[in-house]
């Protein structure tokens, strides 16, 4: 099956796995960015940080081979 991934039998939609991931790697980078003080310059810091996980999600999906149908 293209798209989702075998755990034990179980399906797991692949999306599912990256938006996991994708959850991780921006809160590290809204981690970072808030201790580098770059967060007093973003005039919505939410609305920034729904940006970003929309972009590192759409770059993990780009980059991972076999998700095309």
């Amino acid at each position: 099956m293209i798209g989702h991934l075998n755990i034990y039998g179980v399906y797991v939609p692949m999306l599912l796995v990256l938006m996991l991931g994708t959850y991780l790697l921006k809160s590290l980078l809204a981690m970072t960015l808030a201790r580098l003080g770059l967060y007093r310059w973003i005039w919505h810091p939410p609305l920034f940080n729904l940006a970003l996980y929309v972009m590192v999600l759409g770059a993990l999906f780009t980059l991972t081979p076999g998700l095309e149908s």
